[in-house]
């Protein structure tokens, strides 16, 4: 017997003589994820895009009307997402142009208390995240509104009416402004009641530092207001531009990635005027399919960066790699 095979054959035995061990899981589940933000360079910014959570619509077809029966359940299987829920994501975008640090839309926040959950315990989490992105919310300059709605407006102040950006402007339309603090547009669906009793405590914290966002005009240096009226009456996306570099955040100019792509014409139940949102839709996805634009959405999957193109009669989202040289 050679030394190799002997060395074996002990090591073997040796094994045999030890008692069975088997590993234990002792430690307990951690019950929670990692803070949700992302960081990129754009142009000379630096962008970071930070989460206020997931909101769950529910019921796909209360929500996306203008489908034959079954098909958005069709469409929804077809693209391995639940036909029977419906969740949006919520991207918040802060720009740091090197002069100027800014939010575009706040997120649920709690400041409207059990109302703030209204679309349940998952959203409200976006200022966590910036200080989690090592951001702190004194160092905001201006707050750019895409809209007045609970989850683009509703962080503005804390539960107690203090403002949560004390050093920011709030940048937003004066359709919108006047619209979403008038008493005498409470009818209609349920919700625009604390929509409107929302909208006047978070906007009135800011009336004494307001911009009025106006079409085709820079809300500041290296951002443009683009009006975009249906699902509000002042709602409005912006162009960000730095050099040859443009991207284009689209606020809820689209609430979901397949259904209201594929079928631009379909109505959404929370716009205030559904056949004009849909046209402003239409309109501006086919110019950014043309024009092969970068877009930052809200509420499409996390981090809402991506592009459209032509497919079919609509149009498909494809989500921008993760660049593995970014900041975050």
């Amino acid at each position: 017997m050679n030394l190799r095979r002997r060395a074996l054959m002990g090591a073997g035995f040796a094994a045999a003589a030890l008692p069975l061990f088997r590993a234990e899981a002792a430690a307990p589940f951690v019950g929670r994820g990692a803070p949700a933000w992302y960081r990129f360079r754009f142009g000379d910014y630096e962008a970071t895009i930070v989460s206020d959570g997931s909101l769950p619509l529910g019921k796909p077809d209360d929500s996306f009307t203008g489908a034959q029966p079954g098909q958005i359940a069709t469409l929804l299987r077809s693209e391995f997402l639940d036909p029977a829920s419906a969740t949006l994501e919520q991207n918040a975008l802060i720009l740091n142009t090197g002069r100027q640090l800014i939010l575009f839309d706040t997120g649920m926040g709690d400041s409207m208390g059990e109302a703030s959950k209204m679309f349940g315990p998952t959203t409200g989490r976006m200022l966590a995240n910036m200080r989690a992105a090592g951001i702190d919310p004194a160092q905001i300059d201006l707050v750019v509104l895409s809209h007045a709605h609970c989850d683009h407006c509703w962080a503005l102040v804390d539960g107690q009416g203090n403002r949560n950006f004390p050093n920011a402007q709030v940048a937003v339309t004066e359709a919108d402004l006047r619209y979403w603090t008038d008493d005498a547009n409470k009818r209609g669906p349920a919700f625009m009641v604390p929509f409107i009793d929302g909208a006047k405590k978070n906007l009135s914290a800011y009336r004494d530092r307001m911009i009025m966002v106006r079409d085709g005009q820079e809300v500041t240096a290296g951002v443009s207001a683009i009006s975009a009226p249906g699902h509000t009456v002042g709602h409005t996306i912006y162009a960000i531009s730095s050099g040859p570099n443009t991207m284009v955040y689209t606020g809820d100019l689209a609430h979901h990635q397949v259904l209201l792509l594929r079928h631009p014409m379909w109505e959404f139940a929370f716009d205030t005027d559904p056949k004009q949102s849909a046209q402003s839709r239409s309109r501006q996805l086919e110019r950014f399919a043309t024009d092969r634009t970068m877009l930052l959405s809200y509420h499409f999957p996390w981090p809402g960066l991506g592009h459209v193109a032509k497919q079919g009669e609509g149009y498909g989202w494809y989500p921008a790699g993760m660049d593995v040289t970014s900041l975050g």
